[in-house]
């Protein structure tokens, strides 16, 4: 058994031809925390919620940190391979080949899934942030990113995630030829109801996925 086929995770395959939504919870979180939010970003999508394999203080999370802010950039690279390895075991395992995975993370979670962008492309295409921030540190960047999309979801506010970090991973993300979209609201550290709206129509845009709507009486 390999380290992906162990990793605690909740699966549901959806409707045939939805996309599948990659959960990926903040910081003392579980797997079942981001299901709601699911389905208010595409009702009937299949979604891939694993738990984070870190522990601080008995709270769960997908990457060390130093202090609020300060993260173990080497752990983040490590835990970004980690979930890059996941997602291709599960592709494989839940013949997900055909599917598109988009990555949908809050606060911690966002983090780790804008690192794997970052850092493995080729496995990790799409991801929707929210409260996310630049997850590398000093490091750069380089790779190919032409072939990815990321919106950014912040709040002009969040001493969680600063908008100096917000603003250098879009510069990075644009510079690497992802397409960024991005939206700022006032207020701090969460999600808002007019992002989970902008969220879920952007999604909306990524698939050929459609909502079927009941006939207008």
């Amino acid at each position: 058994m390999n380290t992906s086929e162990q990793w605690t995770h909740l699966y549901d395959a959806g409707t045939s031809g939805s996309p599948v939504l990659l959960l990926l919870h903040g910081t003392g979180g579980t797997e079942h925390d981001l299901l709601p939010l699911a389905e208010r970003l595409a009702p009937g999508a299949g979604y891939l919620s694993p738990r984070g394999p870190v522990q601080e203080q008995g709270m769960n999370r997908w990457f060390r940190r130093f202090g609020e802010g300060q993260f173990d950039v080497d752990d983040v690279v490590r835990r970004a391979g980690e979930l890059a390895d996941f997602i291709s075991w599960a592709q494989e395992h839940y013949s997900l080949t055909d599917r598109k995975i988009i990555a949908v993370g809050f606060s911690n979670g966002a983090n780790i899934a804008l690192a794997t962008v970052l850092l493995h492309p080729r496995v990790l295409t799409d991801v929707v942030a929210f409260s996310g921030m630049y997850p590398l540190g000093e490091r750069s960047a380089d790779g190919d990113l032409a072939d990815t999309a990321v919106a950014l979801f912040n709040g002009e506010t969040d001493a969680m995630a600063p908008l100096d970090s917000v603003a250098r991973l879009k510069s990075v993300l644009d510079n690497a030829g992802s397409d960024v979209h991005q939206t700022l609201r006032e207020g701090g550290h969460g999600v808002h109801p007019s992002e989970v709206d902008g969220a879920a129509a952007w999604i909306n845009s990524r698939t050929a996925y459609t909502i079927s709507q009941p006939p207008t009486p």
